[in-house]
């Protein structure tokens, strides 16, 4: 699978799920298990990997915080999952400009939005269903231990404010 069947089936699985980021996911494995190609499905799952390992920065973290009004690092792990739904335009753009979410996204509820966790499985079990084993190692470097960039204070309003006005403006309480 290469990068624009990866973003393909992203998308598709996101229009069909109408946004909703738990339906997505199980449209996606859906959609893997038709593949019918262990290998396949950990073609995409390195694709996903690699871009979840991309966003771990820290001004994608002070974008998070902003849109999910405070982020742990379990909602910042799960807003990136949900990042990568967005398909490849938003992914790209936030991953060089997290500002330009503000612009890239029609609507945020962070109620719904933001919370992308079960896309974060959706290939293993896809995997673990077809072969009844569980995924092997995908053999890419792992995320590093702190977030990329220069650290930001999160709870700083006023630094966010600064960092993120597009963003601070159209979606901070």
């Amino acid at each position: 699978m290469d990068e624009t069947e990866f973003w393909e089936l992203v998308d598709a699985t996101r229009e069909a799920a109408e946004g909703d980021p738990e339906e997505q996911a199980d449209l996606l494995v859906e959609r893997l298990l038709r593949l019918d190609d262990p290998e396949m499905i950990l073609d995409f799952a390195r694709h996903f990997e690699a871009r979840y390992n991309r966003a771990y920065t820290w001004d994608l973290w002070g974008a998070a915080w902003i849109l999910l009004d405070g982020a742990s690092d379990d909602a910042f792990d799960f807003f990136r999952c949900w990042l990568i739904g967005q398909g490849r335009e938003v992914y790209e753009g936030a991953v060089h400009d997290p500002d330009k979410l503000a612009d890239l996204l029609a609507d945020f509820d962070d109620e719904v939005d933001g919370d992308g966790e079960e896309l974060g499985y959706a290939a293993d079990e896809a995997y673990e269903q077809l072969t009844a084993t569980v995924a092997p190692d995908l053999g890419i470097p792992a995320a590093p231990p702190e977030p990329l960039g220069a650290p930001l204070d999160l709870e700083n309003q006023a630094l966010l404010a600064e960092r993120f006005p597009r963003l601070w403006d159209r979606f901070a309480d």
